[in-house]
């Protein structure tokens, strides 16, 4: 590789983050955009895509280099792979303190976890449902067989899942890859969008009907909050611990290191499996954060979690994960996603209507007095759009953060990210090979995986219950 090919690989990345700071831009003053917490890459990338050849064509009003868009189109499926990889990192940093605590919450953590996944279930099952139901009434339509595994990826798993899908399906040699990306990241816009939206609402509803615990006027956004930033410096959070003197190396590159050594040998392994498992179907990222586990283990064991700061990880994979979410939106296959614009609009009214009326009702009944709604909404945002989603609604409810809500559905989502290293690789080949019925039926199965789980949790919460007025009694 020659280094004018390096520099323009710098440029092209150069112009993807210029349109980030257009979309941060347009977050803090277009009141809309505030509203609806809209992500400068969301903006941004839009903003590339309509302005870009792949609307317009050689007439667009920027008619960037094909170099460039080739470039672009690329970098989401290789800058998803260190993103993906950073989860366990950190993880049981303080292992004594977290079982210790675990073991006396796990009814709640069985039900956060049992609860939350079978929103993110039925969303696979309805996009599935949507594609046998299109499929069946309307044969011509030309809905190719995984169509509705992006309802998931994009309402549950966020505008980065949605770009990774599209390296989840290149891996497994499906052509349509570039289009189900597409409908994933437009999915995840409409999820987003319409969570926050719809999520506001339910709270001021639950507010007149005083079903939330801290609420004494409407719910509301902070200003900062919705602008994206705040001018008030001891406001301004810090990026995290330097856990090693720069004159050394840099906190940041040590950090940086592991996720691409992670990421690294995780190619050097997908590349491997292909030839001693031919018909073993698994993306890239997955065998990164099995690496990536190995690693955080080998740190804990060697006592070296004092160089591990999980802000400083979340920092890195946020900026990672910007320019991947832009880069992606800007290259969007437009046209060939257009004429999925129906089934996706009832996919997604229907994934709407699914992941409410399976998660809300089930919250109320299992918690009741114990934060029920609270606990419903940061599990709708959540599922809906992204962590961030979900933080919010909860913040608009409990501001200071004083329920046990967060924290519980922390351990719930790490619970879930342990079953999911079962279900991951079934799923996936599923997808890679399986009919769009094989792949329906596939999640009726996991959903009632994970209905066992809420109702495991919820046993064990009515038995501690009856326990407790026991003891009260005598």
């Amino acid at each position: 590789m020659s280094s004018a090919v390096l520099q323009e690989m710098l440029i092209a990345t150069a112009a993807v983050g210029v349109f980030l700071f257009i979309g941060a831009f347009l977050r803090a003053k277009v009141p809309i955009f505030r509203r609806w917490m809209l992500p400068a890459s969301v903006i941004g990338g839009t903003i590339g895509l309509l302005v870009g050849p792949g609307i317009w064509g050689s007439g667009a009003p920027l008619p960037f280099p094909e170099d460039w868009m080739t470039f672009w189109a690329a970098l989401p499926v290789v800058l998803i792979v260190p993103v993906f990889a950073a989860a366990p990192l950190g993880m049981f940093m303080d292992p004594s303190r977290k079982q210790r605590r675990f073991r006396e919450m796990l009814p709640v953590v069985l039900l956060m976890t049992g609860i939350f996944s079978l929103g993110g279930s039925i969303q696979y099952i309805t996009g599935f449902g949507v594609n046998l139901a299109i499929t069946a009434v309307s044969p011509g339509t030309g809905l190719y067989r995984t169509f509705g595994y992006e309802l998931g990826q994009g309402f549950s798993g966020g505008h980065g899942m949605a770009t990774a899908l599209g390296s989840i399906l290149q891996d497994f040699g499906l052509p349509w890859w570039q289009t189900a990306q597409g409908v994933a990241l437009t999915t995840a816009t409409i999820g987003l969008v319409g969570g926050m939206l719809f999520g506001i609402f339910f709270i001021n509803r639950a507010m007149k009907r005083g079903q939330t615990r801290y609420l004494g006027r409407k719910g509301e956004v902070p200003r900062d909050l919705q602008q994206g930033y705040t001018k008030e410096i001891d406001k301004q959070k810090s990026l995290g611990r330097e856990t090693a003197f720069s004159s050394a190396i840099e906190t940041i590159t040590i950090h940086l290191g592991i996720l691409l050594l992670a990421s690294a040998l995780a190619y050097l392994l997908h590349r491997q499996m292909r030839v001693w498992v031919p018909d073993l179907y698994l993306p890239v990222w997955f065998y990164a954060l099995l690496i990536m586990y190995i690693i955080n283990f080998v740190l804990l064991k060697m006592k070296m979690n004092w160089m591990i700061d999980t802000k400083i990880k979340s920092r890195i994979t946020g900026s990672l994960s910007d320019f991947a979410i832009t880069a992606a939106l800007m290259t969007l296959p437009i046209k060939a996603v257009s004429q999925f614009i129906v089934p996706m609009l009832i996919m997604c009214a229907v994934g709407f209507a699914g992941t409410y009326f399976v998660m809300v009702p089930l919250f109320r009944k299992a918690f009741k007095d114990d934060f029920a709604f609270e606990r419903a909404i940061m599990a709708w945002g959540v599922n809906t759009g992204v962590m961030i989603t979900g933080m919010t609604l909860l913040r608009i409810c409990d501001p200071g953060y004083e329920s046990p809500v967060l924290s519980d559905f922390s351990m719930g989502f790490a619970l879930m990210s342990i079953f999911s290293l079962v279900i991951s690789p079934i799923d996936y080949n599923f997808v890679a090979k399986g009919s769009t019925a094989a792949n329906f039926f596939w999640n009726i199965g996991v959903f009632t995986f994970y209905a066992a789980v809420a109702s495991l949790g919820y046993f064990l919460l009515v038995r501690n219950r009856r326990s407790g007025a026991a003891k009260n009694i005598n």
